[in-house]
């Protein structure tokens, strides 16, 4: 499966999902069809996000603060990992819209387009 969506700052994308998040980027392409896009895996590479950018700029309206990407964080060590990396390149948690995430100690990111990203526990719960 691979979830794609569109971005105007692809770069600022990659910075937040692979040195941010920590995913692998699988796959790179470049002026196909006017589109910039790049790939990653989730951990068994069965699973794919997708950022595509179109040349020239097409426009990418803001999404809602309850358009969620959710991770499940297996460990309170892994997780910290994350908010630290995610902390180091300016990105800070935000107040999460669906009270839920914020119950089960989940933290909910804004990526560069303002999409939601939600850092959720599975230790303890």
């Amino acid at each position: 499966m691979r979830v794609a969506r569109p971005t105007n700052q692809l770069q600022a994308i990659v910075a937040f999902y692979r040195d941010g998040l920590g995913l692998e980027e699988v796959g790179r392409f470049s002026g196909q069809a006017g589109y910039d896009g790049v790939m990653f895996g989730l951990p068994d590479r069965s699973h794919h996000l997708e950022f595509t950018q179109q040349a020239d700029g097409g426009p990418c309206p803001p999404p809602s603060r309850d358009n969620l990407l959710v991770f499940y964080v297996p460990d309170a060590e892994a997780h910290q990992r994350v908010v630290n990396r995610l902390n180091r390149l300016g990105h800070r948690p935000v107040a999460a819209e669906n009270p839920y995430w914020e119950k089960i100690e989940a933290l909910t990111f804004e990526d560069p387009d303002g999409w939601r990203v939600v850092l959720a526990p599975t230790w303890g719960i």
